[in-house]
């Protein structure tokens, strides 16, 4: 495990207690209801954007990282520095009232802290950031460094996911498709092995071929928010090349400014 790694691990260690606290002071109690009572929906004010609450999630958490990517870094670190550099982006576009969301813990706990998270700070717009990977199935084995490490090299590009259970479906696609156009704009193409049969149960169902855009109702995250919610695998880290590009401060950059145009772009639709 890099340096690097575990420098990004405990520094987000250290600011999950005022990253949690800055999105709601109640968000304890509110983490505790949120498996039991069904999400109720609301209807967010028109766009201001600096009032436009925006919940950037980093994906996973230190205790529960995520994939690993071909050179064995944990996916936690990519997407807390990609997540990190969009809510800087969004901030400087004017939208004050984002907040970055770091939450620790295994996996299925961390969650419903998101979610609960979001939900009791009435947020406009939850973004996950997350990097990917493939099946295991489809994993190659080499030597990185001199450790035993795994690959795909067969698949690469970003993806967008929504899930019909949200109960803005159709913002959260409206949107996904808006940051899915702005990647595509800058020359970025998606990942499309999940139409294939080779995915498994990890094929999806994909509503927009033109942006990437897939639906997916399994995760936690985009079906009990209660607002629109959008996931983003900005890129595939267990690709040995695509895990070099994405580890640029270039390609970070340009995938923040496209989500900040998107967003802005949303919001002037609202």
């Amino acid at each position: 495990m890099s340096k690097t790694w575990r420098a990004i691990a405990a520094v987000a260690v250290s600011l999950i207690p005022l990253l949690i606290s800055s999105v709601d002071p109640g968000q304890a109690a509110g983490t505790r209801k949120v498996a039991k009572a069904k999400p109720r929906a609301f209807t967010p004010e028109k766009c201001e954007p600096r009032k436009f609450r925006i919940i950037v999630d980093v994906g996973h958490t230190p205790d529960s990282y995520g994939a690993l990517s071909a050179r064995n870094d944990p996916e936690f670190g990519f997407n807390f520095r990609l997540a990190t550099l969009v809510t800087a982006k969004l901030k400087s576009e004017g939208f004050a009232a984002t907040r970055l969301l770091v939450t620790d813990g295994k996996a299925r706990p961390s969650l419903f802290k998101r979610v609960g998270a979001a939900n009791d700070g009435r947020a406009d717009l939850f973004l996950s950031i997350h990097h990917d990977s493939v099946p295991d199935k489809l994993l190659e084995t080499w030597e990185f460094d001199g450790a035993h490490s795994y690959f795909s090299d067969r698949f690469s590009g970003h993806s967008l996911f929504v899930s019909r259970q949200n109960p803005h479906f159709a913002t959260s696609l409206m949107l996904a498709r808006m940051i899915g156009r702005q990647l595509k704009e800058q020359g970025l193409h998606y990942a499309s092995q999940y139409t294939m049969p080779v995915m498994g149960r990890y094929r999806r169902q994909l509503l927009d071929k033109d942006v990437g855009v897939y639906r997916y109702d399994g995760l936690v995250v985009l079906s009990r928010t209660r607002s629109a919610a959008v996931l983003l695998e900005a890129g595939s880290i267990i690709n040995r090349d695509e895990e070099m590009t994405m580890n640029s401060s270039e390609r970070q950059e340009t995938i923040a400014g496209a989500v900040a145009a998107a967003v802005g772009e949303f919001c002037e639709k609202r």
